[in-house]
Formats: structure tokens, sequence, C-alpha cells
């Protein structure tokens, strides 16, 4: 992540200490987990709008894009969309009418299901989500600052967050071949 003026005190200790302080010592971890949490994201997604900003694109933007490029045939049903972004539909359908007015995706009827909606990325949406895509591994994703087993750890202890507020269920264990 881009260095910044670090500040003399790290905020998120003193909240904790603060919360010690105030009696509330049984929830002091957890203001810390949280407030370190919604920090990370702020620095995150601040290096991802910076590098997405030449292209044109907000993350939410590069997503739905991202999301159709990796379909075989560049298309999905909305719904589908939808859900797997795991945001609200009417932010999917204020994403999808962005982009499909820049010419980057088509909307088209579903073939079999009259209520619902396909979305179809067009080749300047593949070139853009293509270029983007290497300005995001060029420039954040292969840049954070952990090592391999703190990744491996950051990513394993969030997806069992995750996981526990009913994010996501495991996938079922396969047999091992015979």
């Amino acid at each position: 992540m881009a260095s910044r003026s670090p500040l003399p005190v790290d905020p998120i200790a003193e909240a904790r200490r603060q919360w010690i302080a105030h009696g509330w010592a049984d929830a002091a971890e957890g203001v810390s987990v949280v407030t370190s949490i919604m920090r990370a994201h702020q620095l995150v997604l601040a290096e991802v709008d910076e590098a997405l900003r030449p292209h044109g694109l907000s993350f939410a933007r590069y997503e739905m894009l991202r999301l159709l490029a990796f379909t075989r045939e560049g298309r999905m049903p909305m719904a589908s969309a939808t859900a797997r972004l795991q945001v609200h539909a009417a932010s999917v359908t204020n994403v999808v009418r962005r982009l499909e007015a820049d010419g980057l995706l088509r909307r088209e009827p579903h073939p079999h299901d009259g209520r619902a909606a396909m979305l179809e990325l067009t080749d300047a949406g593949r070139r853009l989500t293509e270029d983007a895509t290497a300005t995001l591994n060029e420039t954040v994703f292969s840049r954070v600052d952990l090592d391999a087993d703190e990744l491996t750890a950051l990513v394993g202890a969030i997806a069992r967050m995750r996981e526990r507020a009913g994010d996501f269920r495991p996938p079922r264990p396969t047999p091992d071949p015979l």
C-alpha cells in the first residue's frame, strides 16, 4: 500500500486501551478487531480506487465486468451476478445501467425467463476489464505488504468470521479417489 505520514499513536490501540480503562475489557479485543478491519478496508479501497481511476471504473463497476469476463461466454443472468457480488439488486441495477451506457456490457432478455435479464460483456468491456486487471495485479494485489504466512493466516481468519456469520457454506468434502 502507498506510504502515508504515520500518526504518532495507533488510534485503534488507544481505543482498546480506553475500552479497558472504562471497564469494558471483555469487549476490548472485539473493538480492536472491528475497527482494524474497517480501517484496513478504507486503506485497501483507497488503493483500489486510485488504481482504477485512470480506467474510469469504480470497484463495483470493475467487479461486475470481471465477473462477466470470468464466464466462458462473457454472459450470465443478472440475478446470478447479484447473488455472486453479494450486493443489493438495486446496486447491481445502477452499476449495470452505467456500464451499459458506457458500452461496456449489454442487457438482453433472458432466453427462458421473460422476467429476467442476461448481462453480456462487450468487446470494449472485455478490453477494459483486462487492462484494469493488469493494473490492479501490478499495483495492488501483488503488493500487499504481508509475507506468505501472514496472508494465509489473514485470509483464513477472515474466512472463518464470514462463515460463522453465515456469509457462505464451506464446500462439502469430496471423497478420495479409489
